[in-house]
């Protein structure tokens, strides 16, 4: 199959509302795992003694990697086993084999679509919240440059929960609140843990 058919698909795959529907889920939720992780790395980091934002940043990199990997892995299989599942009682009901149709293909792209939203998820978030370490030492310190990323991870999650309460039709910032809450509960956890 050529790559220009396979975006092909993609696109085709992409207007469809479950699929939508479920990368949505996929990305938020695993941007979720991504941001609360990154705080708690950022916190244990600094609490650790860690002075050179370098060396924070390769740790967060090391948690993209293993996130982001998680994130492609799981959804992959997990959406690998439901639609050849689903195809087989399609099969079962047409009493045909659905090799090499349109509609295998819809499932094989749709597959692709929902692994590359887990993994972008978490990838994304971590990466902008490891972004203000680029500058310490040149703009600021490490202990604000920590207060930087743990503000930009509450905003990720409030900004995320304000987009999900407009979609389900609730009060946007009541969601806001509630998704950015659990950015300063793993703070201060973080926090409180090592001490």
């Amino acid at each position: 199959m050529s790559v220009e058919s396979r975006l092909r698909g993609i696109r085709r795959v992409l207007a469809k509302d479950d699929v939508r529907a479920l990368s949505r889920r996929y990305f938020v939720a695993n941007g979720f795992d991504g941001t609360l992780t990154t705080i708690g790395v950022v916190v244990g980091a600094y609490l650790s003694g860690i002075t050179d934002g370098t060396i924070v940043i390769g740790i967060g990199l090391g948690a993209a990697v293993g996130l982001g990997t998680s994130g492609i892995w799981s959804v992959w299989e997990i959406e690998r086993a439901e639609t050849s599942r689903a195809k087989e009682h399609l099969e079962a009901a047409m009493l045909t084999s659905l090799d090499g149709t349109r509609l295998t293909r819809d499932l094989r792209n749709g597959q692709i679509v929902l692994a590359l939203a887990a993994a972008s998820g978490p990838v994304l978030a971590i990466l902008v919240m490891l972004s203000p370490f680029l500058f310490v030492g040149v703009v600021y310190e490490m202990f604000t440059a920590v207060l930087v990323s743990i503000a930009i991870g509450i905003l990720l999650l409030a900004t995320v929960g304000a987009y999900m309460g407009l979609i389900s039709r609730q009060r946007w910032y009541v969601a806001a609140v509630r998704m950015g809450l659990a950015g300063i509960v793993v703070a201060i956890i973080s926090i409180v843990l090592p001490g």
